[in-house]
């Protein structure tokens, strides 16, 4: 009884989350894109938004001045793509496996890169490389980095995972040339996933997946290899997603709400947290708060390249990562 007091004292009473959708509710400087869809990616030049029709499925891409859909692989029979980004000519690189096998295998085991020009009709060429996850584009050049695991690579140790940069060459039949690792982790207290170029793509941010589903925001720095956690926060889950252009900024999916919400830490409860990248680990601004709600989240935000606005998606907090329910604007200015 005591001890309850004491806390309370310290910290205050939790608030509850209430019911509702918080697609009923939102601010001003947010609406509402598409009714459908997940894993936003912006054009360089700020004007379209590519996306997934779901998971295992089509690649599209919305008009943000016309509000136009178009479907980018409707001409792939059984496509099964799991991501669609923007490459800085406009063209677009695809990530998923061959064919729908299950969600384990073709996610892990069979998940894999795409080239897709962006001339209409274009068919998608597939790249040759395995990899885990999210891939970190350059908005500079045609510069890519990936991470594997054990599943896309045998050579790995069973608890090891590695990033890996390389070159898109696409000239004639596109191909990955300059392949070289950057970093690698041994063991499962920390798996790699890449995410953003930035600084004159002289440093990248990764996401560092944790024991109990815990996470850290990391960034290393491509020339001397140092590696720094920018989120310094253990025990609690932040996945980075997304850069600002200045670079001193990124947008993480993090928990931090849970310790005035309640409820189980982790990637389920997450909204969308602005922090700032110079290692100290306490400037983390919440932008949204669709997890004020009883089952919502909000997700995989992605910055326009002028840093006036910012895309995302509404999800659910009991489905999987990366499974969304429409694509939203966050403005920063309009």
């Amino acid at each position: 009884m005591r001890l309850s007091i004491l806390l309370f004292a310290l910290v205050g009473p939790l608030a509850e989350r209430i019911p509702g959708n918080p697609l009923e509710h939102l601010p001003a400087n947010v609406e509402i894109l598409t009714h459908f869809g997940e894993r936003a990616d912006i054009s360089p030049d700020n004007q379209r938004v590519a996306f997934m029709s779901k998971s295992f499925c089509d690649a599209m891409v919305v008009d943000l001045k016309s509000r136009i859909i178009q479907c980018l692989t409707c001409n792939v029979p059984g496509a099964a793509f799991l991501r669609v980004m923007y490459l800085v000519t406009g063209d677009y690189l695809l990530i998923g496996p061959d064919r729908f096998e299950d969600t384990h295998i073709s996610r892990t085991r069979d998940n894999g890169l795409w080239f897709l020009s962006k001339e209409r009709g274009a068919k998608p060429v597939k790249l040759g490389q395995k990899m885990s996850e999210g891939a970190a584009i350059s908005k500079k050049n045609l510069k890519i980095a990936f991470s594997q695991v054990a599943a896309q690579s045998p050579d790995l140790a069973p608890e090891a995972s590695r990033l890996m940069m390389a070159d898109l060459d696409p000239s004639g039949a596109p191909k990955l040339i300059n392949k070289r690792t950057v970093y690698e982790s041994k063991d499962r207290g920390c798996v790699l996933e890449a995410q953003d170029f930035y600084d004159n793509d002289t440093k990248m941010t990764f996401t560092c997946y944790e024991p109990e589903g815990h996470a850290s925001v990391m960034g290393i720095d491509l020339e001397s290899g140092q590696v720094t956690n920018f989120s310094k926060a253990p025990g609690t889950y932040n996945e980075v997603e997304g850069i600002f252009p200045d670079g001193l900024y990124t947008t993480v999916e993090a928990d931090r709400q849970c310790e005035q919400l309640g409820g189980k830490r982790g990637s389920g409860n997450i909204d969308i947290w602005k922090l700032k990248l110079d290692g100290a680990g306490k400037d983390f601004t919440r932008l949204t708060h669709f997890n004020d709600y009883e089952g919502g989240k909000a997700s995989n935000p992605v910055i326009s390249t002028d840093g006036r606005f910012m895309a995302f998606q509404s999800a659910r907090t009991s489905d999987p990562a990366g499974v969304g329910y429409g694509i939203l604007l966050y403005w920063f200015k309009r």
